[in-house]
């Protein structure tokens, strides 16, 4: 069951009243960064308002991605690896396996078991288990979270002398604090602020990379056509025009950059348990024929449907997309990042509608071989996830959108250990991993996807303290903690929920000191801040 804390009753400034509120900090987002962040600020005895788009807190952590991308899990410490063992209590709780014997759930995980007993850390948890673990964390702090309130990106944030004095959402709350926290997905406090910005990827000659720009033929995943599959809605006759969802727009060059953006998608909670499942109905606006490049790659023998249905706790499944067409909606993204909220709003919109159809068309086209059919009959949406989103998961997965350019650059040469990280405020250990970007016609008349790239580096890697600073003369008193100053390529690794809650605790460490001291973010020692997040438990350096 959600544990849903009433904002108004938990209070860390006797001041605020009406639609005015004041704290040392102010943290934009409700993702897992923008939770970790407020704790850290909490226990560093500074007070601290969470402004949250969401009204359930968590991000992605609580929408669904519950089979972890942990990485190197050695190198997950603080109160990132407080978030894992709250996560290890609960299901360490016979109440917990409602639907499951705890004995019958298995120990599988990405690249690590899902439960480390010796440390008392679990990585695998359904949904409401994650949204439950940050609420107990924002209560047992005390933590002030005002829920649905946005950033109003036009007019509502208010600068002085190079800082940020005060944001206003758009019901007309004002915001002022010393130190702002963007912690969202999107980046739009930090692009409301005037700070610069990237969206896409970059040629490869920018940076002296290898693995970002357009990656045309290069295929490092299962998610591409190996069949050769035609294109044409008549098939060998090009004037008959395209099939949905393919581009009619050139590759481009490899090593080239453009504007374009990997794949978004839903992590659905689906589950074959008949006492918890919703039956998956046809939605409303169903087309058939946005699957046809499906039915085609499964009439040619293709038969990985379910790939990325990864096992969670009492018979679920974080589902994830997995081949050539799948889950990811290619190509429909790529406005998303500095879209106007009702303009986001039609892409969800669309991009559910796509995840739903999907579904549907698996259970019922008969061009889907029986077997699957017949399996896909017997999932539905978990019951008792999302309850109040109608079993839907309520955050897209945003695997990138803006990126600041910042004071200091994350590159693929800093993942791959080829620099030397001079400033290291938390580790990332995960493959550089890009979905698919674009779905495109071949030169010899084929579809093809491009942009799915997963190059894993030798060890864990340091990430800089200017990865989540603007330029100083940019703005002196705000944070970015998730859409940091990296190339596109290293985001891709950078972008997993434990090295955003451990950034968000670097951050949040570096604002305290800077409030306590009565500086600015960039006159705190780094030596200061190093010992600071030692002390607090996290990994800076990998030995091993």
């Amino acid at each position: 069951m959600f544990l849903i804390l009433v904002p108004t009753l938990i209070s860390c400034n006797p001041n605020n009243s009406g639609s005015s509120f004041k704290a040392d900090i102010i943290i934009y987002g409700g993702t897992s960064a923008a939770i970790i962040a407020a704790v850290q600020a909490a226990k560093m005895g500074k007070s601290v308002i969470i402004v949250s788009p969401d009204k359930h807190i968590g991000g992605l952590s609580s929408s669904g991605l519950g089979f972890t991308d942990t990485g190197n899990k050695e190198v997950i410490g603080g109160l990132a690896r407080k978030f894992y063992q709250l996560i290890y209590d609960h299901y360490n709780n016979p109440e917990s396996w409602n639907w499951q014997k705890r004995s019958d759930y298995g120990n599988k995980g990405q690249g690590n078991p899902a439960i480390d007993g010796q440390k008392r850390t679990m990585w695998i948890f359904e949904p409401h288990a994650a949204e439950e673990a940050f609420e107990k964390m924002i209560s047992g702090s005390k933590i002030k979270v005002l829920r649905d309130e946005w950033l109003d990106r036009e007019a509502g944030v208010t600068r002085e002398n190079g800082s940020i004095i005060s944001i206003k959402t758009l019901s007309g709350k004002k915001f002022s604090g010393k130190i702002f926290i963007d912690a969202t997905y999107e980046g739009d406090l930090m692009a409301a602020a005037g700070i610069k910005f990237t969206v896409g990827r970059e040629p490869d000659s920018m940076y002296n990379e290898k693995w970002n720009g357009i990656q045309a033929g290069v295929f490092q995943h299962r998610h591409y056509f190996k069949e050769k599959i035609d294109p044409y809605k008549i098939q060998g006759n090009p004037s008959s025009g395209l099939l949905p969802r393919i581009s009619v727009d050139p590759v481009g060059k490899n090593s080239t950059g453009d504007k374009k953006i990997q794949a978004y998608c839903f992590r659905l909670c689906l589950t074959q348990n008949n006492e918890n499942k919703v039956p998956i109905t046809k939605p409303d606006g169903y087309d058939s024929t946005q699957y046809e490049l499906l039915a085609r790659l499964s009439l040619a023998g293709w038969n990985e449907f379910f790939g990325k249905f990864d096992p969670i706790p009492n018979l679920k499944t974080d589902v994830n997309n997995h081949g050539p067409f799948s889950f990811d909606n290619i190509g429909y993204n790529y406005d998303y990042p500095e879209a106007s909220y009702e303009k986001r709003k039609e892409i969800l919109k669309e991009h559910e509608l796509y995840q739903e159809g999907l579904l549907y068309f698996l259970m019922t086209d008969n061009r889907i071989p029986e077997n699957v059919r017949g399996k896909m009959n017997k999932w539905g949406l978990a019951k008792d996830e999302f309850r109040d989103n109608k079993n839907w998961p309520y955050n897209i997965y945003v695997r990138e959108a803006r990126r600041m350019i910042g004071e200091y650059i994350m590159t693929e040469e800093d993942v791959l250990g080829k620099r030397n990280v001079p400033r290291p405020i938390g580790m990332g250990s995960y493959s550089m991993d890009s979905h698919n970007v674009q779905r495109y016609v071949t030169a010899d008349g084929f579809v093809q996807n491009e942009g799915d790239i997963g190059v894993t580096p030798d060890r864990p890697y340091q990430i800089d303290l200017g990865a989540i600073l603007p330029q100083p003369e940019q703005c002196k008193n705000l944070i970015v903690p998730v859409c940091v100053s990296s190339s596109h390529i290293a985001f891709g690794s950078i972008r997993m929920e434990p090295v955003f809650m451990i950034l968000g605790q670097s951050a949040a460490a570096l604002a305290s000191m800077a409030v306590e001291e009565k500086k600015t973010i960039y006159d705190i020692p780094f030596e200061q801040l190093k010992a600071k997040l030692l002390e607090d438990g996290q990994v800076l350096e990998y030995t091993k």
